[in-house]
């Protein structure tokens, strides 16, 4: 995946809300609003589903940042798709989870992401830190969503592809869902405290 200079340095426009919030910043391009929030930290928002509130919370997870980003794109004309996809969670693609799959004995868990696409490009702004020995270049299952399905769209088609995924590994021996599920969530906190 490629990160924020793959996105278009199409000047912005004053053109809605989410623009206007941008322009204050003093942030007058599209890959410059990218680069603004590949820079804020990872992290959940109040409202996970709310994208809004990454600006004025200075954080924001894979799910907030690129809605943001895709709803500013949306007032822009800018061709570019928030997708969701679910990959194989791993140590070598997302530094900072290996030690808790290990705790349970896992390689891997299916943990939905979301990015961009512009141009047929995917592109991810929220990996920065510790650089993964691999790229996140396979996925499970993808789709083109809009931002309001990073909340309870996002969440429950994700457990169901859990949900799913569960049914079909004798290696999970006897785990429920919801151990599997808080299994994703050290997963999660892991990777905050990168």
């Amino acid at each position: 995946m490629q990160s924020w200079p793959a996105l278009p340095a199409a000047p912005l426009q004053p053109a809605g809300q989410t623009a206007a919030d941008f322009i204050a910043r003093g942030i007058t391009d599209f890959r410059a609003a990218g680069r603004y929030l590949h820079q804020l930290p990872y992290g959940r928002n109040a409202d996970r589903s709310d994208f809004r509130l990454v600006l004025p919370e200075g954080r924001g997870t894979c799910s907030t940042k690129h809605a943001l980003l895709a709803a500013l794109a949306r007032e822009q004309n800018l061709p570019v798709v928030l997708t969701l996809g679910i990959y194989e969670m791993h140590e070598r693609n997302t530094p900072g989870v290996g030690v808790v799959l290990k705790r349970y004995g896992l390689h891997y868990l299916p943990e939905a992401h979301c990015y961009l696409r512009y141009e047929g490009i995917p592109i991810d702004i929220t990996r920065s830190g510790t650089e993964p020995t691999e790229p996140i270049d396979r996925f499970l299952y993808e789709e083109a969503i809009v931002p309001a399905q990073i909340g309870d769209y996002k969440v429950q088609l994700h457990q169901r592809f859990l949900r799913n995924w569960i049914a079909d590994k004798d290696l999970l021996g006897s785990r429920s869902f919801a151990e599997v599920w808080k299994i994703r969530e050290e997963c999660i906190a892991a990777l905050a405290q990168q």
